[in-house]
């Protein structure tokens, strides 16, 4: 084969000549001077040559170079020289190097002005979506606030119902349906409460005076926990001879003192045993309508006695203190009072308790029992040794080096004092000069006192002080604490304040026109509007409660306001654009307060004995007010002066401000709006002759029997008993 043929043909072989004779230009098969390679001769194709066959470097594979090609000198892949060894990654290098990667193909994918773009794109799908997911979740909370009912516990059941906004008689059914007797103004626990709310499709959260604020730390290291007294309430049925036991414990007299012989309030005393332990007792009423003020002593005791007539059974007032006892979980004392009469049978009470599931030691069960006689004293020691050795057991112990925590007991109104707090401090020291919070009021501590009237400077734990200082008169059973500044005390009472507000706002349901026509169709649906005022906080909330139960489907009872103190001229101001009418419990109205009262012809209600004030209601509300006994005032006298006479007593330098005073005329001691003494004239003196009556603005002289603590600025108060037929 002709070389030029070899050329031609496109095959190098290694027999071929690398150069030959070029053929002149234009002739066939000549190539140019560029050595395109595209002519069928093959000619000269240049020093670099664009890959065409022939060339000196073919690039494709099998064209005769002198580089790699099947046919070349170094064929295949079998390079005669050897590859260099590559050194292998590692992880780190091999994560960075993908890393790398993926940044280059994402700048290629977007780059430069693109990329931006993409940003405020994704930036603004991202608001977009944020600003869905907020409307959504402002949504689904509003739906959840809507059904979810913020209240305190013990709320009534018609407050239930007009926070849920159904019918009352539909929350009685549920509860019914659970096997609770309710009525329509009864208290329910916050049990109850959740699982009524549950039945009509309602969450429940409860608000507590210490909302919004941090819980008080409790616990205390072990080495600062020193032993304190035990706490002990004294728990039973009216007559049963509670205080009487306190009376013989404690050595003094307190029911004495007490209208009809019945505890109205709750007293805090501490004693000493004859071993020398320190108790603190509580004393609680025993009438049904201080179911609130009992229930609230149970939950700061330790111990609670339960005391039962040997004589008389278990009665259902001594069931529920049980029941109080029980639920606050403390340890049950039973105390068998008047063992010494005749008729006493204690054996039979013993056998009504163990109906109840309430097995006394006697009986093979784990109570306490104890045969006493408050009167003459039998077995009250060993019901103290008892009592010491459930304290024992219970191990109680608390730290006084810490700002205190306790609970108020009872609060009140004096006038030359101002507000009075009876406190049970439970954890820390109290002193003189701290700043206190208790429910919605704070104050400065100014003054400390123990049960018997001596001033304390510094209260331990289980420790009764009344405390002088308080901007308001707190509930009995709020928490009162020891805070570091005025300011954080200030903050949380108006809190407190603002909360309590919004209860009473959210649970006022303005008249319907469905209920303006059951009130057209039951016709003679009336409203009793009643104002409470009283001596002290426990008493005004027990019987203002007591009233409330009293309301019917034809006849409601409101209690429009209710406060401690004396009447003022306000509350007759509110009774009268009211239509109500003022019951007073333990307190009169001043003199200005009266006067008005009788201007606008305001039934003003005056009462010392709960039960008094009860039954008069109710009878009137029943129409069946009869007549009879009604105290008129017939003369108010001002103590100007006291003199006390050897073998005579004390003696009241009076002028007669109105109505004129006899020697039959009964009296009654007040000082600022509360009632001291109720009694009998024994002196009416004019100079130093007796007289029979004396008049208005002329001076006197009064003794008043049996009672010689007259002080000056006293009103000596005269009134009879007439019978009238009374109208509400």
């Amino acid at each position: 084969m002709a070389s030029s043929d070899v050329r031609k043909s496109g095959v190098g072989t290694n027999n071929a000549k690398k150069r030959t004779r070029l053929p002149a230009p234009g002739q066939p098969g000549g190539g140019n001077a560029t050595g395109t390679g595209t002519g069928q001769g093959g000619g000269y194709q240049g020093n670099r040559p664009s890959g065409g066959p022939g060339g000196n470097r073919p690039s494709g594979p099998g064209q005769g170079g002198n580089r790699p090609g099947p046919g070349g000198n170094r064929p295949g892949q079998s390079n005669n020289r050897p590859a260099t060894p590559q050194v292998p990654l590692t992880p780190e290098q091999n994560d960075k190097q993908i890393q790398e990667q993926i940044k280059a193909t994402l700048a290629k994918l977007s780059g430069g002005k693109t990329n931006a773009a993409a940003n405020r794109a994704k930036y603004r799908r991202d608001k977009r979506g944020m600003a869905a997911e907020e409307r959504e979740a402002l949504r689904a909370q509003n739906e959840l606030d809507a059904k979810t009912l913020k209240l305190t516990e013990f709320i009534s059941a018609n407050d239930l119902a007009s926070l849920m906004d159904v019918n009352v008689n539909e929350v009685i059914k549920v509860c019914l349906g659970m096997g609770m007797f309710v009525s329509i103004n009864q208290r329910l626990d916050a049990e109850a409460i959740t699982v009524i709310a549950d039945e009509f499709g309602y969450d429940v959260e409860f608000l507590s005076a210490e909302e919004d604020e941090e819980p008080i730390d409790m616990s205390d290291a072990p080495e600062d926990l020193q032993p304190r007294a035990p706490i002990v309430t004294i728990m039973g049925h009216v007559d049963h001879g509670k205080t009487s036991l306190l009376d013989y414990i404690r050595e003094a007299s307190v029911a004495k003192g007490e209208a009809g012989g019945i505890t109205q309030h709750i007293g805090a005393y501490e004693v000493k045993t004859k071993s020398g332990n320190p108790i603190t007792f509580l004393d609680t009423p025993g009438h049904e309508a201080f179911t609130a003020m009992r229930a609230r002593g149970a939950k700061v005791t330790d111990i609670a006695i339960i005391v039962i007539a040997a004589d008389d059974s278990v009665m259902p007032q001594t069931r529920e203190a049980i029941n109080h006892a029980q639920a606050a979980g403390v340890p049950i004392i039973i105390a068998l009072n008047k063992v010494d009469k005749p008729t006493a049978n204690p054996e039979k009470i013993r056998e009504e308790l163990s109906q109840m599931n309430i097995l006394v030691e006697e009986w093979g069960g784990k109570y306490q029992s104890q045969e006493v006689s408050a009167k003459s004293g039998i077995g009250v020691d060993d019901l103290l040794e008892k009592v010491l050795l459930e304290a024992e057991l219970l191990d109680l112990k608390a730290n006084p080096d810490r700002n205190a925590v306790g609970t108020v007991i009872e609060a009140e109104l004096d006038k030359g004092r101002g507000y009075v707090t009876t406190v049970l401090v439970q954890t820390g020291t109290l002193n003189v000069g701290d700043i206190v919070l208790a429910g919605p009021h704070y104050g400065r501590v100014k003054a400390m006192t123990d049960y018997r009237g001596k001033k304390k400077k510094v209260a331990g734990p289980a420790t009764p002080v009344q405390v002088l200082g308080l901007t308001g008169a707190p509930q009995a059973g709020d928490r009162i604490q020891v805070m570091e500044t005025e300011r954080e005390a200030r903050e949380l009472a108006t809190q407190r304040q603002q909360l309590a507000r919004e209860q009473t706002i959210r649970t006022k349901k303005h008249i319907t026109l469905d209920e303006i026509g059951r009130r057209l169709a039951i016709g003679s649906f009336k409203e009793l509007n009643i104002l409470v005022k009283g001596d002290v906080d426990g008493s005004v909330e027990a019987l203002s409660d007591s009233l409330l139960k009293l309301s019917t489907p034809e006849v409601k009872v409101n209690i429009l306001s209710k406060g401690v103190g004396a009447i003022s001229e306000s509350d007759v101001l509110l009774a009268s654009a009211s239509d109500a009418i003022i019951i007073g419990f333990q307190v009169r109205p001043s003199q200005s307060a009266r006067r008005l009262a009788e201007q606008e012809q305001i039934d003003v209600r005056l009462y010392s004995i709960i039960y008094n004030a009860i039954n008069e209601v109710k009878d009137a509300m029943e129409g069946m007010l009869a007549p009879t006994v009604h105290e008129i005032v017939v003369a108010n006298a001002e103590v100007r002066q006291v003199f006390n006479i050897t073998k005579v007593g004390t003696i009241a330098g009076c002028m007669v401000t109105d109505g004129s005073f006899t020697r039959k005329t009964r009296v009654r001691v007040v000082r600022n709006g509360i009632v001291q003494y109720t009694g009998e004239i024994q002196d009416l003196k004019r100079f130093k002759d007796d007289v029979s009556e004396v008049r208005q603005g002329y001076e006197c002289g009064i003794s008043v029997k049996n009672f010689n603590d007259l002080q000056e600025g006293d009103n000596i108060e005269g009134f009879e008993e007439q019978e009238i037929k009374r109208k509400l």
